[in-house]
């Protein structure tokens, strides 16, 4: 059972509404989830709902998927197999020398627990390939390795509730697959994370999916929008920066351009979300005012239909800058990169549970309340 679903526990910690953890997608940048699940473990906040795309989807599996008590050491060993450590070690020398050997290793031989270059790609572009493997690369050992430190079984009794999201390759639309609605198992979880033209789609039910990041990056949309509403405590944990300077350089137009990309308009979201979540408020409101008499009428009542009392607080986590990061970031696997991300995930979140920004007064209006967590300062190279 979920610690965090005892309503004493939860009253005595001033959580106000079950915890979601909302995950994006971002390759090597996801290392920065698995510190803010650290803090959270270790403050005995066990979410009770995980919504995930691509690297998130992944992150959220090994959590949902393993007891409470063994999750984090599933994360820590999931990463570990993530590591491409180059043979020569050059940081004393040459301080960039070591990351840039990591990045040409994983492009031309991939991650052992993770992918593999698949060479009939490269046989020309109108190679017939099969839809099942169009890919530059096999994502059969990232199957393998979840299939080892992930317990489907334990995912679908939805404690916590599992969510991942993927685009369906033949209409261009989002999916998300729930644990609450059917049996989630590891081809979701791939399928989620199944980018191109790097990976193959995945089919499932016989239906083709990439990468759900394609649609939508941060999939918040999905506690908004769920039926019926709930008070919630959402920690959205955001890995590519929305704000950014002016880039003067191919080198920060690349990376610049990445980080517009995947961050998925995050803040027009925010802020359509609040405006309809207030509306709902003001719905509720209006009806209130209404006679006894009225508020019976079924017209009426359909209309009262669209409000919602509920209140979600969505705790902003955004992962910082790297120095001397560049595009190539989601595919930095170094262990220097992937142990600063989970140290910086880590210590952001520590920081957002003693404040407890969710405690409070706040307009009765106001159905979404945003608190931003943004490091905006690069963290120094070891």
């Amino acid at each position: 059972m979920n610690g965090m679903q005892d309503n004493g526990q939860r009253k005595s910690m001033d959580l106000p509404g079950q915890v979601v953890l909302v995950l994006q997608g971002g390759g090597a940048l996801g290392s920065y989830q698995a510190g803010v699940y650290q803090a959270l473990h270790e403050a005995g906040i066990e979410p009770d709902w995980i919504i995930g795309t691509s690297i998130g989807a992944i992150n959220a599996s090994l959590i949902a998927g393993n007891a409470p008590e063994h999750r984090l050491a599933r994360l820590k060993e999931f990463w570990k197999r993530m590591e491409q450590n180059p043979v020569w070690n050059w940081r004393t020398a040459f301080p960039d020398f070591n990351e840039k050997l990591a990045y040409w290793s994983t492009v031309t031989h991939g991650i052992p627990g993770f992918f593999r270059p698949n060479p009939l790609a490269h046989a020309g572009e109108s190679y017939p390939l099969g839809a099942d493997h169009a890919g530059f690369y096999s994502t059969a050992p990232l199957e393998k390795t979840l299939s080892e430190l992930v317990d489907f079984d334990l995912a679908n009794r939805c404690a916590p509730r599992l969510t991942v999201g993927a685009a369906h390759v033949g209409t261009s639309e989002m999916r998300y697959f729930d644990s609450r609605d059917g049996e989630l198992t590891v081809k979701h979880v791939m399928a989620s994370g199944a980018l191109p033209p790097a990976f193959p789609a995945v089919r499932i039910d016989g239906e083709l999916y990439w990468d759900g990041g394609i649609l939508s990056n941060t999939p918040t949309e999905a506690v908004f929008d769920d039926n019926p509403r709930r008070d919630s405590l959402i920690f959205s944990v955001h890995l590519w920066n929305p704000v950014g300077a002016e880039p003067t350089t191919m080198a920060e137009v690349l990376n610049r351009h990445k980080d517009v990309m995947y961050s998925s308009r995050i803040a027009s979201q925010i802020a359509r979300q609040q405006q309809a979540h207030r509306l709902r408020h003001v719905i509720n409101q209006l009806a209130a005012r209404l006679p006894e008499n009225e508020r019976s009428d079924p017209a009426v009542r359909e209309l009262m239909s669209y409000g919602c009392s509920t209140r979600m607080h969505v705790v902003r986590l955004l992962a910082p800058q790297l120095d001397r990061e560049t595009h190539t970031k989601d595919i930095d696997f170094s262990p220097s990169g992937i142990t600063r991300r989970w140290h910086a995930g880590y210590a952001h979140t520590r920081s957002v549970l003693a404040r407890r920004p969710w405690i409070g007064e706040f307009d009765p209006l106001a159905g979404v309340v945003l608190h931003e967590h943004m490091d905006e300062m690069p963290i120094a190279a070891e």
